[in-house]
């Protein structure tokens, strides 16, 4: 049981070093977040989302976001505008500062990629891509997996 605390406290350990790095890094090279250059990478995907969807895909408040994407939009990089369909809801589109900016994050997060990776063989990259996406998928039944069980044994 301590093995798995150990591997629990250095993956935040090492979960917050890293996006302080990164955030330092786009800062400095962007003059942007690490989350506000993830709301253009979600918006690249898929241009003109409310902040709602941008906010579940980013596991991030709306409350949160709304102030993030309105410094986005202060410095030109995304406009609000209303939804054709329905006028209650506003959706967050790509400007072409944004795009460009968008272009320069993206070369920079594959040499972060490839940094992350490269002390390691091909069949541990497989490894840890397995490892990341099982954590993604399955974080909640992971952590809350001791509830799930006393629950099935008082039953």
């Amino acid at each position: 049981m301590s093995h798995r605390l150990k591997l629990f406290h250095r993956m935040q350990v090492a979960s917050s070093a890293l996006f302080r790095a990164a955030d330092q890094r786009t800062r400095a090279e962007f003059d942007l977040t690490t989350t506000q250059l993830a709301v253009l990478f979600v918006l690249s995907r898929d241009d003109g989302l409310p902040i709602s969807e941008i906010a579940r895909t980013l596991a991030m408040g709306k409350s949160s976001l709304t102030g993030l994407v309105d410094r986005m939009c202060h410095k030109g990089l995304v406009r609000r505008c209303p939804s054709p369909e329905d006028g209650r809801i506003t959706l967050v589109v790509l400007q072409p500062d944004g795009r460009a900016l968008l272009e320069r994050g993206i070369r920079e997060t594959r040499k972060f990629n490839q940094a992350l990776l490269a002390p390691f063989d091909r069949a541990e990259q497989d490894i840890i891509q397995r490892f990341l996406s099982h954590l993604a998928e399955n974080a909640h039944d992971i952590i809350n997996a001791d509830s799930i069980a006393m629950r099935d044994t008082d039953a």
